[in-house]
């Protein structure tokens, strides 16, 4: 089970988006994923009309590690630490460390 979903409110808290939050848009490779508005680049794209795709200089995310990212927690308004339980019936949860709080109902 992975701590950290699609869809899910993160907050970075290292390199130049240091305290910028967002939604995960997609999880790539083991250990990467998009968020949303965080990590932009600028990429120089070369026109393909098969495709039909304008050149120009196109604005877009990139990945980012997921060791550099953690949730966000609505009760504190800060970042916070993810944590796996079994409850009674045999599911298994994801909780916020600082206040025990359930994510996943």
């Amino acid at each position: 089970m992975r701590k950290i979903r699609k869809g899910d409110d993160v907050v970075v808290i290292t390199g130049k988006d240091k305290g910028r939050r967002g939604l995960v848009l997609r999880m790539l490779d083991e250990g990467h994923l998009l968020v949303e508005g965080v990590n932009k680049v600028k990429k120089h794209m070369k026109p393909n009309p098969v495709k039909g795709v304008a050149g120009g200089i196109v604005e877009k995310e990139m990945p980012l590690d997921i060791s550099n990212i953690a949730l966000f927690n609505p009760a504190t308004q800060k970042a916070d630490r993810v944590g796996i339980k079994v409850l009674e019936d045999g599911r298994k949860v994801r909780y916020f460390k600082s206040n025990g709080e359930v994510l996943d109902a």
